[in-house]
Parts: structure tokens; C-alpha cells; sequence
């Protein structure tokens, strides 16, 4: 497995110096802001150098290449796999409410290309879909070994369009999915977020899907704007500053991070990115910047593993998708988490990813679930 990350402008203009495809199944990954809609030819030069390989990508937040953060670029990976195959669907998404039978469908295709699926790696629209119910239709349509990760595109704090790859050109409304198939590969994950709850433990009152209505019976959006203050004009943005913990009722799983991305203050309701299940208890939280680059530092330790590079057939490559609301809090000091994350990798470790509006990785072994505010990374490698 050969693993070519880099950090391309859409200026640049020699194509010649890309690895030259060389037969093996090929994997691309392509990661550029939105404004790629309105000039994607830069973009299709660039894929259209491996006109056999799967290529997938989506819009960002903000490019991760290395230990390096870049803005409306293209953070660019070419993935040759050595005994691992490599297959890709797509489907389109008009609401958050076809989410988990996108979610289905999606799998249903990937089995039937490739019954015995290794991992798949979903990017999806971020912005008219729920994330987590887009998880919950892959996890109930794959066998429970499959390796569920990714992330939802981003749009800075404009929350206006985002876009995946499919059929190598951007769109928008898609939810795609890269199976990996091959007794070869070895996948491991990291998800860590660095966040501490404050202010009293409330139960949600009336939710559905992830719209949240109240709160102890209080409206949601009058709730939030009294804790954000001054803050509260910024709305939906400024909510990516004080996310909500959830744990849902009845279960013992860890609390999961949610972020707003759009208010109604007609209905005084907030909308996340993944469900927010009536009875489950929630919490505001908060955090401070050695905590969030320790949180990503633990989730890189996470990943790593114990495969030894002895046992490994060529490279490593790590998959970190981060929060955009990580990145507001972090500002300048971004690039902190991302050395974190390489400092706790195998050395040699090739890192590729971005800045999201959720992030999509198992809680336990066996499920998926979106996460917001996380720093979340995968590892894969093929094995001799």
C-alpha cells in the first residue's frame, strides 16, 4: 500500500509530478471549499490524471494535510492498495428525513458489489441531512465487523452549500460511500473531544429527529440565546462555541456531542446535525485549549494501534476529520490539534482530512455514530 498526500492550489500545474497509476485498485481523495461549484475544472484535471481510480471527496472547513491546515485548496491523497479492493456508491438526499433509508441504500449497494465489506468511509451533504441516522441505515444494512467512518461536508460559518464527489464531478444533496474490501486491510479509530459539561442537567422535552423544541419544557432557542448573551445575533454560528453533550435514555453509552447549524425563531426550535432523542439528558459544554489538543491527541493514540511497521505491506494512512466548531475555539492555535494527532501515529504515518460539520465514527465495536466537536481519525493499512 503507497500512500501520496499533498497540499494542491488550484494554480498549480505540474500534473506530472502526482504518482503515474500504475494498475493497482486506487483510491482518491480530494478535499477543497465550496467555491470549487463555481470552477470545478481545476479540480477534474487533477482526478482525471486516474481515470480507473475511485476518486471521493467533499467541501471543508479548512484542508488537513500533515500537520498543516489550509484554506480553499485541495488536500490530495492517492491511496494504491496492494491486495485491497476498492468499490463506491452514491445516493441523492433531498431531506433529513430520507436519511436512514439513504443510509440502507447505500449499503444494500455496497454488499451487492462486495458481500464481505472491511470498512467504508462516508462523506456526505452537510447540510440536509442527519447525519446520525444516515450511520444508524449503514450500520443496520452492514454486518456489525464493517468499520463505519467519514464525515459531513463543510461550508465555514456560511452554512449555505456543500458538495460531495460523485461521478468525479461536485454536487450537491449526496451522501456517498467507499467500501474497502480485503483480508489485507487493518482499520482503527480514535474519537476524542476534550469537552466538560457546566450549567445543570436538563431533559429534553420534545424533540423530533434532530429538531429540538425544548428543553425542561423551556424553548430551546430561548434557552441557548440566554447562555450565549451577546453572542446569541451570531446564531447558528456562534452555537458551534458552546455545543450540547447528549446521552440518550436508557443507554450507558458515552455522551455524544451535538452542534446547531440552523434556528427557527418562529417555532423557537434549533436544528442539529444528528438526532436528539426525546428523554435524553443534555448538557452545555464548554472547553479551553490544552484540553481540545489533549482530546486529539488521545484520539491519534486511539488509532495507532499495536501493528507493528514490521508487519505492515508499505504505508499508513490516517483519516482526521475535525469540527469546524473545534476550529473557532482553537483559532490560531488549529494546527496545535493536528501535531498532537501526528506525535501520537506510527512514525511515517501520511495524514489527510478536514474541517467538518460532523464527524462519523464508532463508539463501540460493532456501531457508528455522527459526533460533533470531536477530533476523529482512522487508520488503514494493509498487512503482509
Amino acid at each position: 500500500m503507497d500512500v501520496y498526500t499533498t497540499r494542491w492550489t488550484p494554480w498549480r500545474t505540474d500534473y506530472d509530478s502526482l504518482p503515474e497509476p500504475d494498475g493497482r485498485a486506487t483510491l482518491v481523495l480530494a478535499f477543497a471549499g465550496s467555491a470549487i461549484l463555481d470552477d470545478p475544472a481545476p479540480l477534474k484535471k487533477l482526478i482525471d490524471r486516474y481515470p480507473s481510480a475511485v476518486v471521493a471527496g467533499c467541501s471543508t472547513c479548512g484542508e488537513i494535510v500533515g500537520e498543516t491546515l489550509s484554506d480553499e485548496s485541495f488536500g490530495l491523497a492517492i491511496i494504491r492498495f496492494d491486495a485491497a479492493r476498492v468499490i463506491m456508491a452514491a445516493e441523492p438526499i433531498s431531506s433529513p428525513d430520507e436519511s436512514f433509508d439513504v443510509g440502507g441504500r447505500l449499503a444494500t449497494r455496497l454488499r451487492l458489489q462486495e458481500p464481505t465489506l472491511k470498512a467504508v468511509l462516508v462523506l456526505s451533504d452537510g447540510l440536509i441531512v442527519n447525519g446520525s441516522a444516515v450511520a444508524a441505515g449503514l450500520v443496520d444494512g452492514t454486518d456489525r465487523s464493517v468499520s463505519i467512518f467519514g464525515g459531513l461536508a463543510g461550508d465555514y460559518e456560511r452554512f449555505e452549500r456543500t458538495w460531495v464527489l460523485v461521478d468525479r464531478e461536485p454536487r450537491i444533496g449526496y451522501v456517498t460511500a467507499v467500501g474497502l474490501v480485503g483480508d489485507s486491510l487493518t482499520v482503527r479509530h480514535g474519537s476524542q473531544g476534550g469537552w466538560e459539561e457546566f450549567g445543570p442537567v436538563r431533559r429534553v422535552t420534545r424533540s423530533e429527529g434532530n429538531v429540538l423544541y425544548k428543553l425542561d419544557e423551556e424553548p430551546a432557542l430561548e434557552l441557548y440565546k440566554r447562555y450565549l448573551g451577546d453572542r446569541a445575533d451570531g446564531l447558528p454560528g456562534t452555537g458551534l462555541l458552546f455545543p450540547l453533550g447528549i446521552q440518550a435514555p436508557g443507554t450507558t453509552r458515552r455522551t455524544v456531542i451535538r452542534t446547531v447549524f440552523s434556528v427557527d425563531p418562529a417555532e423557537q426550535s434549533m436544528t442539529f446535525t444528528g438526532d436528539i432523542p426525546t428523554g435524553s439528558t443534555a448538557q452545555l459544554m464548554t472547553s479551553g485549549l490544552d484540553r481540545l489538543v489533549a482530546g486529539a491527541g488521545s484520539a491519534g493514540a486511539d488509532a495507532r494501534g499495536e501493528v507493528s511497521a514490521s508487519d505492515t505491506r508499505g504505508d499508513v494512512l490516517a483519516l482526521a476529520v475535525s469540527c469546524f466548531g473545534r476550529r473557532l475555539v482553537l483559532a490560531r492555535h488549529t494546527e496545535d490539534e493536528l501535531e498532537a494527532v501526528l506525535s501520537e501515529l506510527a512514525p511515517g504515518t501520511r495524514m489527510i482530512g478536514f474541517y467538518s460539520y460532523g464527524e462519523l465514527a464508532p463508539v463501540e465495536a460493532g456501531s457508528c455514530d455522527l459526533h460533533n466537536q470531536t477530533m476523529t481519525v482512522a487508520t488503514i493499512t494493509e498487512l503482509k
